[in-house]
């Protein structure tokens, strides 16, 4: 039985509308930079970390992306540079570009870690204080705020440097403006260094005295964060030994593995050796159904 025109077109968009469902799904799976890597600059990248949003897990795309380059991570008090990630250790290293060093010394901005991001900063980070009014807080001789042990010494070897002129001070200058820091909220999430509050002109973060604790020149500035490692799936291991990098997207940022021709998939990357790669492919393909359908309405009235 041969089917009038119209039955015949009905049953052409019938059969496309599937493909058009397949082809919007796929752009609402495709991360907003339609591509994720797996280095920024020098720095492996693995999972829970990504390269831009819609990369590696999405409580970790808020704080962390991969700028021209340079991996920064964000917080309420700027942008910093991460110098390193240690995966074993689950720990990154950040570079406060106002942070002070014994080669360098300048005044500071402060530095807040969010109370819900999924990092803490690590226990052998020590924070200093530089340049402390006489009424600080932190001299407060009932709250206990700065270790006067072997903080001192700390102080004594930071003073001892040329770039301390930075922030006003002679070399070797009396250490009774330095403070060796010890919050009382301790190192968790949330924790504060609010400079203009606690009046003093700069801070710096020591996580390391590399091999000669005397020599201020060989000290490790930064600030250590060790990260919750607990997002780790099967499902992303998986992913990974397909050959993609793990991400997310849509509404409910979903995980994606997402494949390095552009396709993404639910679970793996076996056997999607060929896609349609990004925005542009899912453009031809739409295009495609749309001027099926045209074609079909045109056929009909010839």
């Amino acid at each position: 039985m041969s089917l009038t025109p119209t039955a015949s077109l009905v049953i052409n968009i019938l059969l496309l509308l599937p493909l058009v469902h397949t082809v919007l799904a796929t752009a609402h799976n495709t991360p907003i930079n339609g591509t994720c890597d797996d280095t920024c600059g020098t720095i492996p990248i693995k999972y829970p970390f990504g390269t831009g949003f819609g990369c590696g897990h999405p409580v970790f795309a808020r704080y962390i992306k991969c700028s021209s380059g340079t991996l920064q991570f964000s917080t309420g008090t700027g942008i910093y540079t991460i110098s390193s990630i240690d995966y074993p250790s689950n720990t990154i290293v950040l570079t406060d570009p106002l942070m002070s060093t014994c080669s360098s010394m300048q005044n500071s901005g402060s530095f807040i870690l969010d109370r819900t991001s999924p990092f803490t900063i690590t226990s052998d980070v020590i924070f200093v204080l530089l340049g402390c009014s006489t009424t600080s807080p932190v001299f407060d001789a009932d709250e206990e705020l700065c270790d006067t042990g072997s903080g001192t010494r700390i102080c004594r070897g930071l003073y001892s440097c040329k770039g301390v002129t930075g922030i006003g001070l002679p070399q070797n200058a009396p250490v009774s403006t330095c403070c060796v820091y010890d919050s009382p909220l301790g190192l968790g999430s949330g924790y504060a260094l609010d400079l203009p509050k606690l009046q003093c002109s700069s801070y710096t973060s020591i996580y390391g005295f590399g091999d000669d604790e005397g020599d201020p020149m060989k000290w490790k500035f930064g600030i250590s964060l060790q990260y919750n490692d607990s997002y780790d799936t099967e499902t992303c291991k998986d992913c990974e030994a397909s050959g993609g990098l793990c991400g997310f997207a849509g509404m409910d940022q979903s995980f994606a593995c997402v494949c390095k021709n552009g396709a993404n998939s639910s679970n793996n990357c076996l056997g999607r050796g060929y896609a349609w790669s990004g925005t542009w492919g899912l453009k031809i393909q739409l295009k495609m159904i749309l001027g099926g359908i045209w074609l079909s309405w045109m056929l009909l009235f010839l």
